[in-house]
């Protein structure tokens, strides 16, 4: 009963708006102890109804292309133009020597992170591909119950594993910068495909010349792709964050495919999509993860590991040893 009356107070707290109740429930989700996960999950499931009615925009490109100075500058644009109530979900890069994150996101955007309509979470990317941190999706799902309009997901840059932003979005922006080598060859076909929207951010002062440039070497790859599912023509945009230029345009182009693809039903037939990509999602990391700690696997593993280093053992014969202790 104790443990019933903890998720109702999470339940209550979080549709009620409370944002310190939110960022626990988000560190829950986070957490990697086995209470703290059940917990999570039900109060997850409590919310779940109250969940699904936010835009959900994911927000990628490389380092230095100033992803966390346009969604401070969209942010703000919304919330003085629309007093819209925003979720930034921001991932920051997690060493692979220390394990650690420096979390500095509401550092990068001093404005928005004061903003009583924002709400900015940054959050280790951990090992997960591509640094998007494992738990986002639950994030957005307790966000959106405590009444954010729009989700944010920042990514910690162009990777092949950018397709996990993507399914847990539902509009997807790439920004580039002009400029910064072969316009072409510098971002993945396979990236560009995915995008709602490209913009070339920077497009001030004596850069204006070369993002235009940029703009229309964009324009004319994307003739070569072939149409998206959604029937939406993909745009490519000038902004600049310093004179803020060219957000409210940004703006106005998501609002337009939000539009477009719940007229033709592509919009609940994405979601549903994603929503079946994470069962199965969730379903290989936590066979992974009970692998990793079952007792006779614990035991075996570093023995293993010094047969594969050493050449006694092939890495497929290793592994198979270890699965079937796992799986007997």
């Amino acid at each position: 009963m104790v443990k019933r009356f903890y998720v109702d107070q999470y339940v209550d707290q979080i549709l009620a708006g409370n944002r310190v109740v939110l960022s626990r429930a988000i560190t829950l989700t986070e957490s990697k102890l086995p209470a703290d996960q059940e917990l999570a999950q039900q109060v997850i499931n409590r919310l779940l109804p109250y969940s699904g009615n936010s835009i959900r925009i994911g927000i990628t490109g490389a380092p230095g292309v100033g992803k966390s100075t346009f969604i401070e500058a969209l942010g703000n644009y919304l919330i003085k133009q629309y007093q819209k109530k925003l979720a930034v979900l921001a991932i920051d890069p997690t060493s692979q020597r220390t394990g650690g994150s420096i979390l500095g996101d509401k550092t990068r955007m001093p404005v928005l992170s004061t903003q009583p309509n924002a709400y900015i979470r940054p959050s280790p990317a951990g090992t997960s591909l591509g640094g998007v941190a494992r738990y986002t999706r639950e994030s957005i799902i307790l966000c959106e119950a405590a009444g954010f309009e729009i989700i944010f997901v920042e990514t910690v840059g162009v990777g092949q594993s950018e397709t996990a932003v993507h399914s847990l979005t539902d509009f997807f922006l790439l920004l580039l910068l002009a400029g910064a080598g072969d316009e072409l060859q510098g971002i993945k076909k396979g990236i560009m495909e995915m995008a709602d929207a490209l913009v070339i951010t920077k497009a001030d002062g004596a850069n204006q010349e070369k993002a235009r440039l940029a703009q229309a070497e964009y324009q004319n790859a994307l003739h070569l792709f072939p149409v998206p599912p959604s029937g939406w023509q993909v745009p490519v945009q000038l902004s600049s964050a310093l004179e803020n230029t060219g957000i409210g345009e940004v703006w106005e182009s998501i609002e337009a495919y939000v539009q477009k693809t719940k007229q033709n039903q592509h919009w609940e037939k994405k979601r549903q999509q994603q929503n079946l990509y994470w069962f199965h999602q969730t379903i290989r990391q936590t066979l992974e993860e009970r692998f990793f700690t079952h007792p006779d696997v614990a035991k075996q593993l570093k023995a293993k590991e010094q047969a594969v280093l050493s050449g006694q053992l092939s890495a497929f014969a290793a592994a198979a040893d270890l699965l079937n202790l796992a799986y007997k």
